[in-house]
């Protein structure tokens, strides 16, 4: 495992552009950025209020425009103002249910989005990493048990799901097209798609996301409902996908055109759990609550069983998961206890649980 100290070697001074730092995962990657002495300019939509950028007053940590990234021509403006070192691309309507609402909106931020930022990336005059987040929805989910790897059918039933796999498809359009490795010593752009499975973590306020409804119901006495207790989904902390992320970057500033691919980051295979499990071992791990499966008639399409095979990021970039499923429970319920607590600011707690999973 790369240590903290060589990451915030390799972070230090470097110019990251972080499209979606308003967002969950953007603030967790901001904190950590800061924390490693990176220069960051975030590009996103203003935070939803909770969120953990406002709590983390996030504006002090990095560069902050607020814009929209279905805007090309202010996205472009950003990005060859920067000229950054490195790109983050996070920014996503990243919600399953929400992209049944709002179906047009979500192609247009996830997949024309993509462009608009790859397009902008293009006028970055020197050596750039870029690396897109998607999802371990971009797979074309058969259910089965078989775990899926980097190079299976991307697809997607839903809007949410395909709008991500559209996105891998432009980054791959673009690789080919645009910044094709065979002329790398011309453009000195390096291009990699990241998806990772379900990550929780503290300070994630979303609706319709389990980690943040039971924390709801917990606080207001109630209980927690489920709409899909047997479903399996490769949950792991937040911190897990963002080093890799970060472990990523070092490998393509090293070998570009090695590892300019996809890969998966998520537990391994054994610690794949489902809905109920999670909630069981989370309100074990508070100390209360209880919850309630919700029998619905005409429920809208999630997948039962998703598994990700992430042999390649372990093989590959020697990446590997830190903490099984209960102790990512364990360290998310702590983080939303203590800042309810009061005693530490958000922002403490989240560079304490930085540096607890660093060592």
């Amino acid at each position: 495992m790369v240590t903290g100290t060589e990451l915030k070697k390799f972070f230090e001074g470097k110019k990251v552009f972080l499209t979606g730092h308003t967002g969950f995962k953007g603030a967790w990657m901001t904190v950590w950025l800061n924390r490693l002495g990176a220069i960051v300019k975030g590009y996103a939509l203003e935070a939803e209020n909770p969120s953990l950028y406002v709590d983390i007053d996030g504006d002090h940590l990095c560069e902050s425009v607020i814009a929209d990234i279905r805007n090309a021509q202010q996205l472009s403006s950003a990005v060859q103002e920067f000229q950054p070192d490195i790109i983050y691309h996070m920014a996503a309507q990243p919600l399953v249910l929400d992209a049944y609402n709002r179906p047009v909106y979500t192609f247009e931020v996830n997949a024309i989005g993509t462009a608009n930022l790859l397009e902008a990336a293009k006028l970055v005059d020197k050596k750039c990493t870029i690396i897109n987040i998607t999802t371990d929805k971009v797979y074309e989910n058969r259910e089965w048990f078989y775990p899926y790897r980097e190079n299976d059918h991307l697809g997607g039933y839903d809007p949410y799901s395909a709008s991500k796999a559209c996105a891998e498809l432009v980054s791959a359009s673009y690789r080919s097209s645009f910044f094709n490795l065979k002329d790398y010593s011309k453009h000195q752009t390096s291009l990699a798609t990241v998806r990772a499975g379900n990550v929780i973590g503290g300070g994630d306020w979303a609706e319709n996301r389990i980690i943040p409804d039971i924390v709801r119901a917990v606080s207001d006495g109630k209980q927690v409902t489920l709409r899909n207790p047997h479903a399996v989904r490769p949950w792991q902390h937040v911190l897990e996908a963002l080093y890799g992320y970060l472990l990523l970057a070092i490998r393509m500033d090293e070998d570009p055109i090695r590892f300019s691919e996809p890969y998966n980051f998520g537990p391994l295979f054994d610690e794949a759990i489902t809905v109920e499990f999670l909630v069981q071992q989370a309100i074990e791990e508070w100390g209360k609550g209880s919850y309630v499966v919700e029998q619905q008639k005409g429920q809208l399409h999630e997948a039962k069983l998703l598994r990700l095979d992430c042999s390649k990021a372990v093989n590959e970039l020697k990446w590997y998961p830190r903490w099984n499923a209960k102790q990512a429970i364990q360290n998310t319920i702590k983080w939303y206890k203590e800042a309810l607590d009061k005693k530490q600011s958000p922002l403490e707690i989240t560079r304490a649980q930085i540096q607890a999973y660093l060592s």
